[in-house]
């Protein structure tokens, strides 16, 4: 949830808590945080008093939040970062990566990116303006691994979030996600991607049957993870480069996207709980397929 907040207005102060007599601890003596809006377009030097802080929210601008995030989009390079908002110990934690990229930092209380991010956002005193990552296409994937995932319809962003996490640490070539259904690639995202974001390229389609169809043609071994697969993963033949495709939680994968797989596997656990959270399937797919591969 983003919140974003304007111009507080000033209200006279009570003659009964104000002048020499008023405590200390006072609302009236307190500063109120920083906490307003400022237009796209960044202002040279120093912030005047009631100049707006934050950027609009829009389609061109990645609002990224929590330490881990930030710090590893400061140091993509592919990144186009704008303005650093942080408190004093987040901003010295990020000194080097700061000075690195050059850009412009504001010092705020964490008051004022609750006030901007939300009360459920765990920003952990920082927060990165920049753009959206580059846009890649299905004919652009690099070929390293030979891992390639393709997401249908996957629209919770902590899912995707540890997704893209565990995508990263397998270094897998690619992650296609569709243009629509899909949650927004900043925010809670890559917060809980925790710099995954940064790693694990993103393919965004409007037609994920027809990316598919490229992945074939490109050679990739298309296996569609389904509960009702005639073979577990364990026992499928499997044969560089493959494309693991993940449906939604309790919808699965579209009847189409079903269709466009060379072959559906299923995911056989021992214990009482047979069925997994996806983005933990995700991962236990991905440690399958890479030991399968490297047999």
């Amino acid at each position: 949830m983003k919140k974003h907040g304007g111009r507080r207005q000033e209200r006279s102060p009570s003659p009964s808590r104000t002048g020499p007599g008023a405590p200390k601890n006072s609302p009236q003596s307190r500063p109120a945080p920083k906490a307003r809006a400022r237009e796209d377009k960044p202002r040279a030097g120093e912030d005047k008093p009631g100049a707006r802080l934050f950027r609009r929210p829009s389609a061109e601008l990645a609002a990224l939040y929590g330490f881990h995030a930030v710090r590893e989009a400061l140091r993509n390079p592919q990144r186009n970062c704008l303005d650093l908002f942080a408190t004093p110990a987040a901003a010295e934690k990020l000194g080097p990566d700061l000075s690195a990229r050059g850009i412009a930092l504001h010092i705020v209380e964490p008051e004022a990116l609750t006030a901007r991010l939300g009360a459920e956002a765990v920003h952990q005193g920082v927060l990165l303006e920049a753009r959206p990552l580059p846009p890649l296409d299905v004919s652009e994937i690099a070929r390293k691994s030979g891992l390639v995932l393709a997401l249908d319809q996957i629209t919770d962003p902590h899912n995707v979030g540890a997704i893209l996490r565990t995508a990263a640490a397998f270094a897998v070539d690619a992650v296609i996600v569709t243009e629509r259904h899909a949650p927004e690639l900043s925010g809670v995202l890559a917060k809980t991607a925790s710099g995954g974001l940064e790693h694990a390229p993103l393919v965004e389609v409007v037609n994920l049957a027809r990316a598919l169809d490229q992945l074939g043609e490109a050679g990739y071994l298309r296996v569609g993870l389904d509960s009702d697969g005639p073979a577990s993963l364990e026992q499928t033949v499997l044969s560089a480069p493959v494309a693991l495709v993940l449906g939604a939680e309790g919808k699965g994968l579209r009847r189409l996207t079903r269709e466009k797989c060379d072959v559906l596997a299923r995911l056989d656990m021992p214990g009482a709980i047979k069925s997994l959270n996806v983005s933990n399937a995700c991962a236990v797919a991905l440690a399958l397929t890479r030991a399968r591969l490297s047999e």
